[in-house]
Order: structure tokens, then C-alpha cells, then sequence
């Protein structure tokens, strides 16, 4: 009988979880799981479950990834333009830099939230850190 426990644990800790939908519940700030409760609340504070399914999210360990992320992903859109704006109209340095800023920090903005949401979402559909009901149950 402890046989047949042991293979329906192993059988569970090794089913994935689709990682594409749940990366896109993720990215629209929605529960990875079932895609309708909210994953945020405020502006990056994650909700401690699920409102709709009761998927608990407290034990996420997203720290300073979305951050890194966003940097990553404004600053490689950014710095093209940048360079292709100064070389090809070449505004004045103040144009350039309220503009850029604005961008910038427009873009951020918008991005920091959604990134955290898909580094949850990740978390959930990789099992990480706590997302495994299974190996938290046995250890």
C-alpha cells in the first residue's frame, strides 16, 4: 500500500504544469492557475491566495527578478533608439533627455508589474519555492 502512495506522490511531484498559459495569466496580472482571480494587488504586492481558485501565492520568491527583467527589456529597446535618434535628427541634448526620461520611466512602469506577475506564474508552473503542495506535504 505504501508502494503504490509513493508512486502517486512521485507521479505528482513530476507532472508539469503548462508553462505557457500560466506565463500569459502571469503577464495579465491573473492567477497562474486558473486565470481569473487577481495575482496583484496594489501595485506589486501579491496577493497572499487566490480569490477564485484558493491557490496560495504568500510563498512566492519573486525579490529583485521583475526588476532585473525590466531594466533588461527597456534598456535593449531604448538604447537603439537612442542611438539611431542622436545620429540620424540629432535633437538638442534637452529634447533628448525628457524624452527618453518620460519613455523610460513610462515604459517601466508598465513592464515592472506584468514581469512580476510571469516570474510568479513561472514559480507556479515550475513548482518552485513552496508552488508544490506534494513536497511541502512530505518534508
Amino acid at each position: 500500500m505504501t508502494q503504490t502512495h509513493g508512486l502517486a506522490q512521485q507521479e505528482t511531484l513530476t507532472d508539469d504544469r503548462p508553462t505557457k498559459p500560466a506565463l500569459w495569466n502571469g503577464w495579465r496580472q491573473r492567477c497562474p492557475k486558473c486565470g481569473e482571480g487577481k495575482l496583484l494587488h496594489s501595485y506589486l504586492k501579491v496577493n497572499d491566495s487566490c480569490a477564485n481558485c484558493g491557490e496560495e501565492f504568500h510563498h512566492h520568491r519573486a525579490d529583485d527578478g521583475p526588476a532585473y527583467l525590466t531594466i533588461l527589456a527597456v534598456g535593449h529597446i531604448m538604447a537603439p533608439l537612442m542611438h539611431y535618434m542622436a545620429f540620424e535628427w540629432r535633437p538638442s541634448p534637452w529634447v533628448m533627455a525628457s524624452v527618453f526620461s518620460v519613455t523610460c520611466i513610462a515604459a517601466s512602469l508598465y513592464l515592472l508589474p506584468r514581469l512580476k506577475g510571469v516570474v510568479v506564474a513561472y514559480q507556479w508552473a515550475k513548482r518552485m519555492h513552496g508552488f508544490d503542495k506534494a513536497a511541502r506535504s512530505a518534508g
